[in-house]
């Protein structure tokens, strides 16, 4: 583990699981991922410091402000150039005492890990009395398939129901909200999905189960970076703006948000 303020340019390159850029037609994901963090601040407490799980690249940590914020990732180049107190850890196992934080925000992270419920008690822990997380994650409902795990980057995908009594077992109240995305921004994730199902039915007796996790994420990046690397107009014009958070109907929602208090 370790703990810095970096100051060096960022080193990480754009991957599934990564955002990094918002070039071409990564914007749309990558102004998604803002937006979750301009929500997320809304409702966090406007004092003391504010940890960052799974901050990656930190390209919304100014989002938080004027909260002093904490970021923790397990990747150190992630890490790099970010100008802010940092420590090079999982997400399971955090590196600060209990009750060190006022607030901590997840944003599509817990996924990652195949067991979310260590994230999340580790979240509780480091919280004090009364903080406030906020976990961010994608609908399971409506990220991919419903019934099969496609992004080889995550282990879990959660509906409501399931995030809800994920939360509740570490935090003494949950209140879940959803992202929800403009007409304009769902017409671009009806044509993704409609270049994921044409490349499935390629796979029938999903045979794709067999191929090891390091392969496929290695070919999902080629295909992510081939589908999104041409200039697209309609790609370039999404902004958080195209993004709110409502408390209904979660079941359509592109992304759960919730607002647990310790």
């Amino acid at each position: 583990m370790t703990t810095r303020a970096s100051r060096s340019g960022p080193a990480s390159r754009p991957t599934g699981e990564r955002v990094t850029t918002r070039e071409g037609g990564f914007n749309p994901t990558y102004q998604r991922h803002v937006a979750a963090y301009a929500r997320a601040a809304e409702v966090l407490p406007r004092n003391g410091r504010v940890l960052d799980v799974g901050a990656g690249t930190g390209h919304s940590a100014a989002l938080l402000a004027p909260r002093e914020s904490v970021a923790v990732d397990v990747d150190p180049d992630a890490l790099t150039g970010q100008g802010r107190l940092s420590a090079v850890a999982d997400m399971r196992a955090l590196p600060f005492p209990d009750a060190s934080f006022a607030s901590a925000v997840s944003i599509q992270s817990i996924e990652h890990v195949p067991d979310p419920d260590r994230a999340l008690a580790e979240i509780a822990r480091v919280l004090a009395p009364g903080g406030v997380a906020v976990i961010v994650t994608p609908n399971r409902l409506t990220f991919g398939r419903p019934d099969e795990i496609i992004d080889p980057y995550h282990y879990v995908e959660l509906d409501a129901e399931q995030l809800r009594a994920l939360c509740a077992r570490h935090f003494t109240s949950v209140e879940l909200r959803g992202l929800f995305g403009s007409d304009r921004y769902l017409a671009l994730v009806a044509a993704e999905h409609a270049r994921l199902d044409a490349l499935l039915r390629r796979d029938p007796l999903r045979l794709r189960r067999l191929v090891p996790r390091r392969a496929r994420q290695a070919l999902y990046d080629r295909l992510l970076a081939r589908a999104r690397n041409a200039p697209d107009p309609r790609a370039a014009a999404i902004t958080p703006d195209d993004f709110s958070l409502a408390c209904d109907p979660l079941a359509a929602c592109l992304d759960l948000v919730a607002v647990c208090r310790a």
